[in-house]
């Protein structure tokens, strides 16, 4: 049980005053154990969002450095950290926004080896991943592990945000049986991405994820969010749990991890 500090009461005050929050559930947000894959441009704003929340163990999973061409959509670093390990530059911000926050670095590239050792430490996954071989890694490793994955994408001017849930909902195979050929979907870094729409699906993420913490509100369990920024349009979608799935259904033929990078075309 975390007993607040003066500091603490004063900090989250908005959260406590809130009847659905409280202290109860500020609590339950200092105890709270969410791992972010990826410090990039949805990984930035969840980041921001979860440490100013008071998500008390926030673990940072990325295995690159800053870049020039990052800092038009991922907010947490700047200019004097190009070049830092992107863990390491966004732990530093956090640490100056919110102390109370225990930030734990992974400079690790996910993989079946890894995948369900680091995922084990945590009560929420937020996918920020950029490429499809980790999707349906992190997809199947959470269903194993009955781990809540709250997913999120974007490409160009469109977004997408849904909450993968083990047992009360779909999957993301359930969603996308198999992964796309090799050279069918172009990547971020080739067709585009509006950089702030990075922002906006991004702190749904975390929208969703505190949700999930707190037990309240309507999640978009078996729901697909999808936002178009050019239309300022959302539109939500029902997704069905396939009975049929090869990893969460009545008879699931996935036993086991599956690294797609050799076939998948796509790096991650």
């Amino acid at each position: 049980m975390v007993d607040f500090t003066e500091e603490q009461i004063y900090r989250y005050s908005r959260h406590i005053i809130l009847p659905e929050v409280g202290g109860t559930g500020q609590r339950k947000l200092l105890e709270a154990r969410v791992l972010c894959l990826g410090a990039g441009g949805l990984g930035s704003p969840s980041l921001l969002y979860l440490a100013a929340a008071g998500v008390g163990n926030i673990g940072i999973l990325d295995f690159d450095v800053v870049d020039m061409s990052n800092l038009q959509r991922q907010v947490i670093h700047n200019t004097d950290r190009i070049g830092m390990p992107k863990t390491e530059s966004a732990k530093e911000f956090i640490n100056k926004l919110n102390p109370d926050v225990n930030v734990t670095m992974i400079n690790e590239k996910l993989d079946a080896s890894n995948v369900l050792g680091i995922f084990g430490d945590y009560d929420i996954i937020i996918d920020g991943s950029d490429n499809f071989p980790t999707r349906y890694l992190v997809n199947d490793a959470c269903v194993m592990l009955n781990k809540v994955n709250v997913h999120g994408s974007i490409f160009r001017f469109d977004g997408q945000v849904t909450v993968f849930k083990p047992k009360q909902g779909p999957c993301y195979r359930c969603l996308y049986p198999e992964p796309p050929p090799p050279g069918m979907v172009p990547s971020c870094q080739e067709a585009g991405v509006l950089g702030v729409l990075a922002g906006t699906i991004g702190t749904l993420q975390v929208v969703e994820a505190v949700k999930q913490i707190l037990d309240i509100g309507e999640p978009l369990v078996g729901k697909l969010l999808m936002y178009n920024a050019l239309k300022t349009e959302f539109r939500k979608l029902n997704i069905r749990r396939d009975s049929n799935c090869p990893m969460c259904g009545d008879n699931p033929t996935i036993t086991e991890l599956i690294d797609y990078e050799q076939f998948c075309g796509i790096s991650a």
